[in-house]
């Protein structure tokens, strides 16, 4: 069977949320958070996923400043970012993240999740709404198939 599913990747210096879509790429849902280890167990452990899920593509979260510019924060995530490209047999697509935490934080408190139930869940939540931004952009984009950040290209 073809891989047909999309992977996206909240990676924080302590936890990475994960998202995954559906076979169609309509929906986002949350999958799970898992606690960094080291560089090679984290880049293992997502290469199982992707094989797990039969995902075509990875959608990593980029952390870009409100400015527009990349601080600290991104230059880590783009360094893991190359590391993982390397690692895995399909595309890893960086995508801007700005607010997606803090919007699944407002959410999870809107929905009335204690705030020890958020901290486990606020990463997986972020994966998700940063697929939801990237499946949406997608089913809008004309059919070049360029779809990367600027920072991409």
């Amino acid at each position: 069977m073809a891989a047909t599913r999309i992977l996206a990747l909240d990676p924080g210096t302590k936890r990475i949320g994960v998202a995954l879509s559906d076979e169609l790429g309509w929906t986002a849902q949350p999958l799970e958070t898992f606690e960094r280890k080291s560089l090679n167990v984290d880049i293992a452990h997502i290469n199982e996923l992707v094989r797990r899920h039969e995902v075509r593509e990875i959608v990593i979260g980029m952390p870009i400043q409100l400015n527009g510019r990349m601080g600290p924060a991104a230059q880590s995530v783009q360094q893991f970012l190359e590391a993982l490209q390397a690692a895995v047999e399909v595309p890893v697509v960086a995508w801007d993240e700005r607010l997606t935490t803090k919007a699944a934080e407002q959410m999870l408190i809107e929905a009335d999740v204690s705030r020890k139930k958020r901290k486990g869940v606020v990463d997986r939540v972020a994966a998700a709404l940063l697929l939801k931004s990237y499946l949406e952009h997608l089913s809008s984009a004309p059919l070049s198939g360029d779809h990367r950040t600027s920072d991409d290209a």
